[in-house]
């Protein structure tokens, strides 16, 4: 099969834009789950009353929902009850939300991996229990979940291919339009392919090297 370059230089531009608006989506999500995600982890460390047990609700009911009832709940179930959210802004709380819960167990499996020792070590120096989990815990927690980390990034990123269901003209989106329309499957798949390979391949390569440069001699080779 011969494959329609002319096509392809026609709705590249396209696929330029849809790239963007994946990219913005993608990075806000992602911004928004590292926090949530770290601060599920903290609530957990912690122990606090009721909300340790919100969190532990959370965490099950994201991991074990598809992103794609979350968005269809967010983006067309609540407007039954009176709010209505923008299909972008629908997007990344939808990412925000599935991410939070993998981001904290990646935190909170690298901070249970780190031997209790050093925690009452830092406390019978002086310092708070704040400052233990702030200056010992979390920097160790970190590089040890680093492998956990980027993998969900990555993840997340893969996942947004499921936006096209809220009508956002994202890559997925702007392939099966294009599909639709012009029945080039071939090119249109072809670059959607190619478009993700740009967004992912990079992030995949820079947290292996990140990945290598924070790693503790202790924490495997």
């Amino acid at each position: 099969m011969i494959m329609d370059f002319g096509f392809i230089k026609q709705v590249f531009p396209l696929y330029v834009h849809a790239a963007i608006l994946t990219l913005k989506i993608g990075i806000l999500g992602i911004i928004l789950a590292i926090a949530v995600g770290l601060l599920c982890t903290l609530i957990l460390h912690k122990k606090i009353p009721v909300l340790r047990q919100l969190v532990s609700i959370y965490i099950e009911l994201s991991r074990n929902t598809p992103l794609l009832i979350q968005l269809f709940f967010i983006y067309y179930g609540l407007p039954k009850l009176g709010i209505r959210i923008d299909a972008f802004i629908c997007g990344v709380i939808g990412l925000a939300f599935l991410g939070g819960s993998y981001m904290c167990e990646a935190f909170r499996s690298g901070i249970e991996t780190i031997d209790k020792i050093q925690e009452e070590s830092a406390l019978s120096l002086g310092l708070s229990h704040n400052q233990a989990l702030f200056y010992i815990l979390l920097p160790q927690a970190i590089s040890i979940s680093t492998p956990a980390f980027v993998a969900n990034i990555i993840f997340l990123l893969k996942e947004t291919s499921v936006f096209s269901a809220i009508s956002l003209m994202d890559l997925m989106f702007t392939a099966k339009d294009l599909i639709g329309i012009y029945y080039k499957t071939v090119e249109s798949l072809a670059l959607l392919v190619f478009f993700y390979l740009i967004i992912l391949l990079p992030v995949s390569i820079l947290g292996s090297y990140v990945e290598r440069k924070v790693r503790y001699a202790g924490f495997g080779s």
